[in-house]
């Protein structure tokens, strides 16, 4: 049984840091493409990053570019994110999501095949 568990979340002012967790079990880590995903109040879910199985390819959803870095460790088989100059409107529930298909389509929900359960990040101005 594959499971996903995020921590890392919390409550934090505009400009703080935050480091997101995700640890993987039940399945090979190492072969699974990794995505990160937000939902804000009222919002649809949407792409943050993802990273590749290798973690030798990152991608960004534009409102992130810049200040959030996705990076995996294949031993630990976990995730991460990387969340700096944080804004108030990356307030939202994080989720982490996993897949060992295809990779084509990283920013669509549709392409993986596990999810996390979430975890709360609030930013403050």
């Amino acid at each position: 049984q594959v499971q996903l568990v995020e921590s890392g979340g919390g409550m934090v002012q505009a400009g703080d840091s935050l480091r997101l967790s995700c640890a993987l079990s039940g399945r090979i880590f190492s072969n699974a493409a990794m995505g990160w995903f937000r939902r804000a109040p009222g919002k649809e879910r949407e792409f943050v990053t993802a990273i590749n199985w290798t973690g030798q390819r990152t991608f960004y959803a534009d409102a992130v570019k810049g200040r959030f870095t996705i990076s995996r460790d294949n031993v630990e088989n976990a995730v991460y994110l990387q969340m700096n100059s944080l804004k108030p409107e990356d307030t939202a529930v994080y989720y982490c999501a996993a897949t060992w298909g295809a990779f084509l389509y990283y920013t669509n929900p549709g392409t993986y095949e596990y999810w996390g359960q979430g975890t709360q990040v609030t930013v403050s101005s």
